[in-house]
């Protein structure tokens, strides 16, 4: 059984749900991810999602956009980013860690050497956005082989057919993006959330985390009763944004917002 698998396990049987806070690595700066990942662990953080800097973050609202722009000009990368993995690995064992990124990087280390440095960080999961399952299974492969969890998104569109499709060759967790369009946009729609749900339950075993407009503790709770997770990246790295001028602050910021995420949820 993979880390996620146990973890999200585990939560069951005590009746929770996942907090899984993403953050793009190298955002204000390098030094600043490492101890701001201890910290969210700290706040009840239970997997993290750690962004991989891009270029083109198609995916991606204003706020992450920026904050790529932030730690690219850092020279932030994907090999930085499995470094930044294998430190925090240094002092926590057990959190799990999904990377998050595009293809483009991954191409370019080469698919066999790229499993081979996930699984030397310590990385559990791994979020390729633009890697469609029809296309992934040379990537897969090599990623269980080392006991790495791929990762896919569902959107609001996915038919059942690929559902069934992510859920063969998924492991982990499937994402599913609440929202129609980037991250950060719009406004949820719970009623119609809960309707997909249960269309995706019926088509995977897999637990399901859902992102994309999870916003503030409210939000997190409503979302907490529909999925096994709740992801939530722009309204942590907003509080990076708000506050570039103290880091320290930004860290409280965000630490405040996942524990009454935290409370919220578990209340």
């Amino acid at each position: 059984m993979s880390q996620l698998a146990g973890l999200f396990a585990e939560l069951a049987q005590k009746n929770r749900k996942a907090l899984i806070p993403f953050v793009t690595a190298g955002d204000p700066n390098p030094d600043f991810t490492v101890p701001l990942m201890h910290a969210m662990v700290d706040a009840g953080a239970d997997i993290i999602e750690l962004g991989v800097p891009f270029s083109d973050p198609m995916a991606d609202g204003p706020v992450i956009q920026r904050a790529s722009e932030r730690a690219l000009a850092h020279h932030q990368s994907l090999r930085t980013t499995l470094a930044i993995a294998t430190e925090f690995r240094k002092t926590n064992g057990h959190t799990p860690i999904v990377i998050m990124g595009y293809l483009n990087p991954v191409e370019i280390m080469g698919y066999e050497k790229f499993a081979d440095a996930v699984q030397a960080a310590g990385v559990d999961g791994v979020l390729t956005v633009d890697l469609p399952p029809e296309e992934a299974e040379e990537c897969t492969a090599l990623l269980k082989a080392r006991g790495v969890d791929p990762i896919f998104l569902l959107a609001p569109n996915s038919s059942a057919e690929r559902v069934q499709k992510m859920d063969a060759i998924g492991s982990g967790y499937l994402y599913y993006v609440s929202l129609k369009g980037v991250t950060g946009a719009g406004h949820l729609d719970v009623a119609d959330v809960e309707a997909k749900l249960a269309e995706i339950r019926a088509n995977t075993k897999l637990p399901v985390a859902i992102g994309f407009g999870v916003k503030d503790a409210e939000t997190a709770k409503t979302i907490a009763n529909l999925g096994d997770g709740v992801v939530v990246g722009s309204a942590l790295i907003s509080q990076i944004e708000a506050n570039l001028h103290s880091p320290a602050q930004a860290k409280q910021a965000i630490i405040e917002l996942l524990t009454a995420m935290r409370q919220a949820m578990d209340n």
